[in-house]
């Protein structure tokens, strides 16, 4: 777990890590930073990302369904879908293709 950052600094540094071609859900990143209830606020934050000094692959932060829900805050609607079809991730109707098994979770990941 990530102790010493802000709420939004401990999300971007978690979502660095996500490796490309995998996806992770807003909840995972809530819990892994110790605030289990703060889905949205993750979802906040990486709204924000395109604020920070550095890339934050926010692409790869899904809902946990397997939806693309924030594809609404990039550049043009389509461009969450092309980013992770750019890293091999198959989507369909806004969906994560085999999600199950492309999900990343940093509480068993980074243990």
């Amino acid at each position: 777990m990530l102790n010493d950052d802000n709420f939004f600094e401990k999300v971007y540094k978690v979502t660095c890590l996500v490796p490309r071609g995998r996806v992770t859900t807003y909840g995972a990143i809530a819990r892994y930073i110790g605030s289990p209830q703060a889905s949205r606020m993750v979802g906040w934050a990486l709204n924000q990302s395109h604020n920070a000094a550095r890339f934050i692959p926010a692409h790869r932060v899904i809902n946990r369904n397997g939806l693309l829900t924030g594809k609404h805050h990039f550049r043009h609607e389509k461009m969450m879908q092309e980013l992770l079809e750019n890293e091999g991730v198959k989507i369909i109707e806004d969906l994560v293709v085999d999600f199950k098994i492309l999900f990343w979770d940093p509480n068993k990941e980074l243990i």
